[in-house]
């Protein structure tokens, strides 16, 4: 029995580190998404100051 029970722990700890694997993965997938997100909202904040040339988000810049 004790062979049995050794191939199931090890089983289950090889699914756990594939699911940890996935899970880094797509916690660096997010994070990616979240600079780029960043990087868009940025540009639209720019671009809208720009057009209604008001300070929006209180830089005391207007654009840039």
């Amino acid at each position: 029995m004790g062979i049995f029970w050794d191939l199931i722990q090890q089983n289950e700890i090889q699914e756990q580190s594939e699911k940890s694997k996935n899970l880094e993965d797509r916690v660096l997938q997010l994070e990616k998404e979240l600079i780029e997100t960043k990087l868009i909202l940025k540009k639209t904040l720019i671009a809208l100051e720009n057009y209604l040339e008001k300070d929006i988000d209180g830089d005391g810049k207007t654009g840039s």
